[in-house]
């Protein structure tokens, strides 16, 4: 009988420090923690110090997806969602807004900063460009977010953003 109770209680240690019958994470990979950065209520401000919006970001679906929900100063409101794609090996980004602009995304970590692109547009001129957000934790715990234009050949057109997210006061 003490054999008995000796394997069971084997058993039961065997399992609790393997995970096993715990529910897995799917989204818990240190991959999916590359944006987490990003986390949190912001005040964003444009390079005079000026406030151009608020925005949180935070996780749904058991940490499968960064919600970003937008605020501008000027009235505009947006929600991404932003996901690790396993399959391709890339972040994704699906932004719609107010006005009903769509912007699809995909890149990934370079360096320490986020980076993700869209495929080329054509614009009302006629002519392909893409655009290039780059979102980079900087030393003071703000994050620094840069959008930017470029055109076929890769070459800067124009910065359409660049905004510093401060991190709210937690109440």
């Amino acid at each position: 009988m003490k054999k008995k109770i000796f394997i069971v209680s084997c058993f039961f240690v065997l399992v609790s420090f393997t995970g096993y019958g715990q529910a897995d994470c799917a989204c818990c990979t240190p991959v999916h923690h590359q944006f987490d950065f990003w986390l949190g209520s912001w005040l964003v401000k444009n390079t005079q110090g000026q406030e151009v919006g608020k925005n949180t970001i935070s996780k749904i679906e058991d940490n499968c997806i960064l919600v970003e929900k937008w605020i501008g100063a000027k009235g505009t409101t947006g929600t991404s969602h932003n996901y690790y794609d396993a399959n391709d090996g890339s972040w994704n980004q699906l932004w719609i807004d107010n006005k009903g602009n769509i912007l699809k995304l995909k890149g990934g970590l370079e360096g320490s900063s986020m980076v993700l692109k869209s495929e080329m547009i054509k614009g009302k001129n006629g002519k392909l460009y893409y655009n290039q957000i780059s979102w980079t934790p900087n030393e003071d715990q703000t994050v620094s977010q840069l959008w930017e234009i470029y055109d076929e050949n890769k070459a800067l057109i124009n910065t359409a953003f660049l905004g510093i997210y401060h991190k709210k006061e937690s109440n």
